[in-house]
């Protein structure tokens, strides 16, 4: 009786219908109006842009052909992000297609290039993250993989000698929200600096650029992906839901929730966004933290929104048996494909 459980199932419904209500329709013009709204609600970051200054750290040649460098650039004043850069062999000339792969949580870029927490090999196993920008480049994608504010090298001075899978996600999420922004929305900021560098490299073109991301990262994709056009193909694998039975439906990091959001959509909404340019979702049948049943539920409203579109074969699905990790059994081919890697 004294839960507030039925309050809040009652808001949550209240608030549905009156976006059905409100709904135009999947127009072009309401289109834009929802991804003005979602900017707003993320936060701005633009008026503190900074130059990239771009800088090489460090170079290594790898033994099947691949380059691997550690580079720096800036997104805003006093924000300077570390990456890794991969270089497949045939990226020395001419120019070629790029992905901006996300990490999840975990010890940051590291674990998405096959190196553990202190930059050496890592011999075992590669984990949840299978190590995916390797595969990607070994399909022929210049490959960059930032590190995520709040991970690894971007956690706050007072938590950098943390265990190596520890994050800053609330700390920086909370005085964010504090100044009227979200963590969401910087690093979905980030995400299109990070772009701004590809567009730089004469290695790169800029026709042809896509993201890939897991988990957390998989929110930085597609909220990356919504907002800016030049995302020509996403993946997102481990992410795509409902606000409703994954991110209220259990305890998740603070970066997931941005103020305001179900005022004007549900995620699937922001999903389509991304519409008609290419979307492929990859879920696991044991995800714990996004189920597998509702990503199939997402996944047809989105399909039938490409139909009506006229792109029904610019969206795919895989659901492998696994937990919450990534696959990349059908994710790493087509996305290369649909890149013309």
């Amino acid at each position: 009786m004294w839960h507030p459980d039925d309050y809040l199932e009652r808001l949550y419904r209240k608030l549905e219908e009156q976006r059905k209500t409100a709904s135009q329709g999947p127009s072009a013009a309401e289109r834009e109006r929802l991804r003005g709204r979602l900017q707003d609600l993320l936060g701005r970051f633009e008026e503190e842009e900074a130059p990239l200054q771009p800088k090489l750290l460090e170079s290594e040649e790898m033994a099947d052909g691949i380059t691997r460098q550690r580079i720096e650039y800036s997104t805003a004043e006093g924000l300077r992000v570390p990456a890794y850069l991969l270089l497949p062999k045939e990226a020395r000339t001419g120019r070629r297609p790029a992905v901006l792969a996300w990490h999840g949580h975990g010890y940051g870029s590291r674990e998405a290039v096959g190196l553990l927490p202190d930059g050496t090999l890592n011999p075992g196993p590669p984990g949840i993250h299978r190590n995916f920008a390797v595969e990607l480049v070994r399909r022929g994608l210049v490959v960059l993989v930032p590190e995520i504010v709040g991970f690894g090298d971007r956690r706050i001075r007072q938590e950098a000698d943390g265990e190596p899978g520890s994050n800053s996600c609330f700390p920086i999420g909370a005085a964010l929200l504090l100044a009227g922004r979200t963590i969401a929305g910087l690093r979905a900021w980030e995400a299109r600096r990070a772009a701004d560098y590809l567009l730089t490299r004469d290695d790169v073109d800029g026709q042809r650029i896509g993201c890939f991301g897991f988990s957390g990262g998989g929110m930085v994709a597609s909220l990356s992906a919504a907002l800016d056009d030049r995302m020509k193909a996403t993946v997102i694998t481990g992410y795509s839901n409902t606000y409703k039975t994954s991110i209220l439906d259990r305890r998740h990091c603070l970066d997931n929730y941005i103020p305001g959001i179900l005022t004007e959509a549900e995620m699937p909404d922001l999903l389509a966004l991304i519409a008609p340019r290419e979307l492929y979702l990859e879920a696991g049948t044991e995800d714990y933290l996004f189920p597998v049943e509702q990503v199939k539920a997402v996944y047809q409203g989105l399909a039938e929104l490409y139909q009506s579109l006229g792109a029904g074969d610019a969206i795919g699905l895989d659901v492998f048996e696994g937990k919450h990790e990534i696959c990349g059994r059908r994710s790493f081919d087509w996305i290369a494909s649909r890149l013309k890697a």
